[in-house]
């Protein structure tokens, strides 16, 4: 029974980055908005994930990596982007009994590292507190709203249930 239930991790794990990845190149023209700091990445639905199963938080770190590597963006923003991605997915599993709470760790996470670090590191001629907002007011759009609606969507699948029955 150990083994199925690790087995159905990592599967968990790796479908969930395949469909992070996938959604990130599908909208890849909104997803990596560094021109304006803009930028609403329709895969990051997924972080609501965490709620359901702890698979989706390396599953969203490896799709992160994985979607940032292949849309060529800078070294840092590879790395930094990711380990924000891992940090908010870890935090909003620890929140998962908090939902409407659980989907803030991504939202302010990145507004705050990834905002941050954007100005500089593509050259982008906005205040840094302007990159915070505008990247936090992509991540409302697709963590906020979009996530919970996949989560009211999920809640009325069996898709995540670990019976083993």
């Amino acid at each position: 029974m150990e083994k199925k239930m690790a087995t159905r991790y990592m599967v968990q794990g790796a479908m969930i980055a395949a469909v992070y990845v996938a959604l990130t190149k599908l909208f890849e023209p909104i997803s990596f908005g560094v021109e304006n700091a803009i930028q609403c990445r329709v895969s990051e639905l997924l972080t609501i994930l965490p709620v359901f199963t702890p698979a989706a938080v390396p599953g969203l770190f490896i799709g992160c990596l994985l979607g940032n590597l292949l849309g060529g963006g800078s070294v840092i923003d590879i790395i930094l982007g990711s380990l924000t991605t891992l940090l908010a997915a870890f935090l909003t599993y620890k929140l998962r009994s908090r939902r409407l709470i659980a989907v803030l760790p991504p939202i302010v996470l990145n507004g705050l590292i990834v905002g941050g670090y954007l100005p500089a590191v593509y050259g982008i001629n906005m205040p840094v507190w302007l990159s915070m907002v505008c990247v936090a007011a992509g991540q409302v759009i697709s963590c906020g709203v979009g996530g919970l609606l996949l989560a009211k969507a999920l809640d009325k699948t069996p898709i995540f249930n670990t019976n083993t029955n």
